[in-house]
């Protein structure tokens, strides 16, 4: 029996979650078989993966303030834990496209460059800023508690994002991460944009809606500069969106739990 109006079978769940949590962690984990299932058809359970990695940084945390350190340290300790558990993935992908849209004239620069492994100023100073506003936010949290209810919130709500953008957004490429993932149906995409929605409420009422509200102004922005930059997405424009997300996320979650 399928559900209604969804992508994708009670029995297709587990596998999806799986291959999200294959290609968004770096964990070790069994060798599934996904039956040809592509990321484009799984990304609605992107947010599944985004609670592990946000699990994965809480548990740091309040391991770190259980041996008596401060917010601080165990901040930064927490921020070790979940880039460890992407391979830094989409860190990546922010400092490409900082790179790109920043250094490149024409759209065509801007796409050589975002490929191009090497990094320059412009990426260095988007991760350099990402890392530090998510380290201030996370500090000004006052408890493990509330670290894992923003980690959570955060990591999930950035990834439930993603899966909208490539429904909206055309691959700016024929090839690379995105064009080979395939298309994301409009079922799918609202499957992941609630998902990722429903842990917001961790931040209270208030919390949520204002983070929703943020998200999507976000979103808005960023869907308006990639086709202005590069008439479409990437992979790197992906993970940018993430991080940016994420960012928006832990700053409502410093104001709303503490």
């Amino acid at each position: 029996m399928k559900l209604p109006n969804l992508a994708f079978s009670p029995r297709q769940i587990p596998s999806d979650i799986a291959l999200c949590l294959v290609f968004f962690t770096r964990l070790p984990l069994p060798v599934f078989d996904f039956r040809g299932r592509g990321l484009a058809a799984a990304i609605w359970a992107a947010p599944v993966a985004g609670v592990v990695v946000g699990l994965i940084g809480a548990i740091v945390f309040a391991t770190a303030e259980r041996f008596g350190l401060a917010m601080g340290p165990a901040a930064a300790l927490a921020l070790v834990a979940t880039v460890v558990t992407t391979g830094c993935l989409h860190e990546d992908g922010l400092s490409d496209v900082a790179d790109g849209f920043g250094g490149g004239k024409s759209r065509g620069r801007k796409l050589e460059i975002m490929r191009d492994s090497r990094i320059g100023a412009y990426g260095a100073m988007a991760l350099a800023l990402s890392l530090l506003i998510r380290w201030s936010a996370l500090s000004e949290l006052v408890d493990p508690t509330q670290a894992l209810f923003a980690l959570i919130a955060a990591h999930a709500a950035s990834r439930g994002v993603l899966g909208a953008f490539m429904h909206i957004l055309p691959p700016a490429r024929d090839d690379g991460l995105s064009a080979g993932a395939g298309t994301v149906s409009r079922e799918t995409a609202i499957a992941g944009a609630v998902l990722g929605a429903i842990p917001l409420f961790l931040l209270g009422i208030g919390g949520a809606i204002a983070a929703i509200i943020l998200l999507g102004l976000l979103f808005a922005a960023f869907h308006a500069l990639c086709l202005n930059q590069i008439d479409g997405q990437t992979g790197d424009t992906i993970g940018a969106l993430q991080q940016v997300s994420e960012i928006a996320v832990l700053l409502v979650a410093s104001v709303a739990l503490s």
